[in-house]
């Protein structure tokens, strides 16, 4: 694998996930206590022995380049190793902002053509799975193809979500869609591609076409050169706030195959407060956890169901906690009742609020698309004023606090700002 180049898309806004990325990169967003979205897509890299990497940012990405570091914590630092942090080249002539996919890798041809490869491994950077690359690698070159796209079936009502392909018996792409209205196949991109270098260059000098999907693809098809790779796995695009959750209540499934430890997923633990500087996790006489995911440096006294929570969350007596995601050192004050919520880093829950509503049926007024199935949204450093009543589908911005609340009552569908 020595010979192959990965290149990590990161550079996304993902508006997708609302408040979440308000203060971050969609793939810096929190997941599973400890880890951070990108984390899967650099420790596949690791798992599959390739040693270097580009990781092409854009939107918000200081947080992201402050995890990712110099790649140590995934085996990317050395003589041999690297991870690069390539974002846009603003201010020069000849470049912009990135305006898709292929433009992102377009603007970084010089990366490319002075790593001498054979092939080029272009992932995503926000998604959840598990992947051995040497095997989609060893796949493409068996075949004779000049690109491979990873795929996988998606319920057809998903299917509007994705590039969307029919294969022949040789598993040649004979027909694609790019997030069709009505599909005719449910045999979708994971957004992951293995190019030759040298179609890869040549694809991308002469055309301006700014996207993969869209563009560079079809003309792979038309070409006869672009062939389907069939993984089997667990894998979730958690761009949306109901995939999210989702996600994380695979976690807490056996049964989903949604599992970072057996997966080998690693983090950097030394980028922020990470479970090294955590004493170990609190439990006090009378608390109750069930099924839940409980990281270091928590402190439960109370309940909690069904739920997820990162490092240094408190969970005070008296409160119960169901169906939610506590983010890092936000508190759960005495007698709440916290249900399907998410809630990022700091949130303070004063003593006697209850949260969430998971049977509320009035959307989110302001993101109807974003918030519809009564989970309620809570934004870094918000701050639930005592014996408050948020309901479902309820979003609070970053940085509310109690000051900001003109009524205890925040109604469902309902959204509160600074």
């Amino acid at each position: 694998m020595r010979d192959t180049l990965a290149i990590i898309l990161a550079g996304g806004v993902g508006s997708r996930l609302n408040i979440l990325v308000k203060h971050r990169a969609k793939p810096a967003v929190p997941f599973g206590g400890i880890y951070r979205i990108i984390d899967f897509a650099l420790s596949n890299v690791m798992n599959s022995d390739l040693t270097r990497v580009a990781v092409l940012t854009q939107y918000k990405p200081l947080s992201l380049m402050s995890h990712i570091g110099d790649g140590s914590a995934w085996d990317l630092s050395g003589r041999t190793r690297e991870v690069k942090i390539l974002p846009p080249r603003t201010g020069e002539e000849d470049s912009d902002w990135y305006k898709g996919t292929a433009d992102a890798v377009r603007q970084n041809l010089d990366f490319i053509e002075s790593r001498p490869s054979s092939q080029i491994l272009i992932l995503s950077g926000d998604h959840v799975y598990y992947m051995d690359y040497k095997d989609m690698v060893k796949y493409h070159r068996a075949i004779g193809a000049k690109v491979t796209v990873a795929m996988m079936t998606v319920p057809w009502e998903q299917t509007h979500q994705f590039g969307i392909a029919i294969l022949d018996d040789s598993g040649r792409i004979i027909d694609w869609e790019e997030k069709p209205k009505k599909a005719k196949s449910n045999l979708a991109s994971m957004g992951i591609y293995v190019f030759d270098t040298d179609y890869l260059v040549e694809s991308l000098k002469t055309t301006t076409e700014t996207d993969f999907g869209h563009h560079i693809l079809p003309k792979a098809m038309q070409d006869g050169q672009l062939y389907g790779y069939i993984f089997k796995g667990y894998w979730r695009d958690v761009g949306t706030i109901q995939s999210y959750w989702d996600a994380h209540m695979d976690l807490l499934d056996p049964a989903s195959g949604l599992d970072p430890q057996t997966w080998g997923v690693v983090t950097n633990l030394e980028a922020g407060s990470m479970p090294c500087d955590w004493p170990p996790t609190r439990v006090v006489p009378g608390a109750v956890i069930k099924n839940s995911a409980i990281s270091a440096g928590c402190t439960i006294k109370g309940t909690v169901i069904n739920s997820v929570l990162s490092p240094g969350v408190t969970i005070e007596a008296g409160s119960t906690v169901t169906d939610s995601i506590i983010m890092h050192k936000s508190t759960v004050s005495k007698d709440c009742v916290i249900t399907k919520v998410i809630a990022d880093k700091e949130v303070f829950f004063g003593p006697g609020s209850h949260v969430g509503d998971p049977s509320a049926t009035q959307a989110n007024k302001d993101f109807p698309s974003h918030l519809n199935t009564g989970i309620t949204l809570i934004g870094k450093w918000a701050r639930i004023p005592k014996n408050a009543s948020v309901g479902g589908n309820c979003i609070i911005f970053p940085k509310v606090s109690e000051d900001d609340w003109t009524d205890p009552v925040l109604p469902s569908g309902s959204t509160l700002k600074k």
